[in-house]
């Protein structure tokens, strides 16, 4: 079943109406006909509309509320990626499946190890691109919300942006063993905030780890090989998603 998102001021009674790309996507592309089954998501609502398309125009697509599945797809936590920033196109990736895997918020860190330096001037549409990355990812995954691709900040900033949250962890080489991260892991509870760092393809500096631990991070170890920066933050996602969800 294909899933899109709507405002919700276009949910009105039973009836649902479909507006801007997705109406060509709908029409044109996925060639869907009337009584066709759909499900929607608002970005303020956590519930997923199912409905049943009505009519199909060149401007909107009307649809018939079935029901409303009060229960939708998102994790009980909020967490939030920071990602130094990696090389070439690595962070399309990073994005696709932090979205498929329930990340809340993802935010690009450059640190003091990046070989990617993003210029200030093209920061704004490289952003876009990555926040229609996310957007079609959470229409597949059926998420229902898109979650947001925030602006590039210093590892300082993200830092700080990330004190209050409850939980903060630092995937890091020189971390104590997998026990001690396995206590961390079955400690998290559902509804806490969740901050995950992951370092760039040359790993933190230590200076950030410093920092990072000074301000109530728990390093924690992904096992005795080293994984690439694409892979780590899955697999720390992989972790909490297993445990909230058994």
């Amino acid at each position: 079943m294909y899933h899109f998102f709507v405002e919700s001021n276009q949910i009105i009674d039973k009836e649902i109406v479909i507006l801007g790309k997705d109406v060509n996507h709908i029409k044109n592309v996925l060639r869907m006909k009337p009584g066709e089954e759909i499900s929607v998501s608002t970005k303020d609502s956590p519930s997923e509309y199912r409905c049943i398309v009505r009519e199909l125009s060149d401007d909107k697509i009307l649809c018939d509320l079935a029901f409303i599945k009060e229960e939708g797809n998102e994790l009980p936590s909020k967490i939030y990626l920071f990602q130094g920033l990696p090389k070439s196109d690595k962070m399309e990736l990073i994005i696709q499946k932090a979205v498929e895997l329930g990340a809340f918020e993802i935010i690009p860190v450059e640190m003091k190890r990046c070989v990617m330096k993003l210029d200030p001037k093209k920061a704004p549409s490289k952003i876009s691109r990555w926040q229609g990355i996310s957007e079609a990812a959470a229409k597949q995954s059926k998420r229902t919300i898109i979650p947001e691709i925030k602006m590039p900040m210093s590892f300082k900033n993200a830092v700080a942006y990330a004190k209050d949250l409850d939980v903060k962890l630092l995937p890091y080489e020189l971390a104590e063993g997998m026990s001690k991260t396995k206590e961390i892991f079955d400690s998290i509870k559902p509804g806490q905030s969740i901050a995950i760092f992951i370092g760039p393809e040359g790993g933190f500096d230590l200076t950030e780890v410093e920092l990072a631990k000074e301000c109530g991070f728990e390093s924690i170890t992904l096992g005795k090989r080293i994984l690439r920066t694409e892979t780590a933050g899955m697999v720390v996602l992989s972790h909490i998603m297993l445990n909230m969800e058994c």
